[in-house]
């Protein structure tokens, strides 16, 4: 029989797949496949294609004894199938970490081409919600030399706010559950569940303030999260704010 005459005499897995199965002993697919050895150098696709998805056999039978040989290729199957979810959970991964550095850089332009502190405000209240993905951002201020009165959008913050909410010596803190009496992010308090706060100072010497991003989402923001990115945005609004801040006499 030439290659040619078999090629063509062999269907495809896809016809063979769920046709007449009892009509093809397996006494006479072994004769043939012991007849024509070479059978599988000539369609190695079908190897493979079976490989893939055929069950290995037993070698042995009983209860009494265990078959090491399908154990070690189910097994080999099992790390292969974790290895290709690892791939695509790092892969999903990376395209957020793309997406939300994009979404911060959009946010810097916006923070630093605003040409005084009304429009500095507008930006962290009206745009970086929309940027960000979340629901509130404001900007808060505890007393100080460097905080004007008249300024409106600038939250007030009684003295010592910022070590409350953030801690003493720390400059970010994540909360999973935020409980805020106003104080932080006036009306929006109670729209807030979960919330990223960053420590920000006005000027040398000057007032300490927030820097606040809240989520009406319990799992948007939690401790153990990185940050990065919010402690950039918090350097960008503190160079902001310096620069446009009306100098105190």
């Amino acid at each position: 029989m030439s290659h040619e005459k078999e090629s063509r005499s062999i269907p495809s897995l896809s016809q063979v797949e769920r046709t007449d199965e009892d009509d093809v002993k397996d006494e006479a697919v072994a004769g043939y496949l012991r007849l024509h050895p070479e059978f599988f150098d000539r369609h190695p696709d079908l190897l493979h294609g079976l490989v893939r998805t055929m069950t290995p056999p037993s070698r042995f039978s009983g209860d009494t004894v265990v078959d090491m040989q399908r154990y070690m290729v189910e097994s080999l199957r099992g790390e292969i199938t974790g290895l290709r979810d690892c791939a695509n959970e790092v892969i999903e991964t990376s395209r957020t970490n793309l997406a939300i550095q994009s979404r911060t850089h959009a946010a810097v332009l916006i923070l630093v081409a605003a040409p005084d502190v009304s429009a500095l405000l507008r930006a962290v209240n009206d745009d970086l919600p929309i940027l960000l993905d979340v629901d509130v951002v404001t900007l808060g201020l505890e007393p100080g030399p460097g905080v004007q009165p008249m300024i409106d959008g600038i939250g007030r913050l009684r003295t010592g706010d910022v070590d409350r909410f953030v801690g003493i010596g720390r400059d970010v803190a994540l909360y999973r559950e935020m409980v805020d009496d106003g104080s932080v992010f006036g009306a929006g308090a109670g729209l807030v569940r979960s919330a990223a706060l960053a420590r920000i100072r006005s000027g040398e010497d000057s007032s300490t303030g927030l820097l606040a991003f809240g989520c009406r989402s319990d799992e948007a923001f939690h401790p153990g999260q990185g940050t990065e990115l919010l402690r950039f945005l918090a350097k960008i609004v503190e160079v902001c704010l310096f620069r446009l801040l009306p100098i105190p006499s």
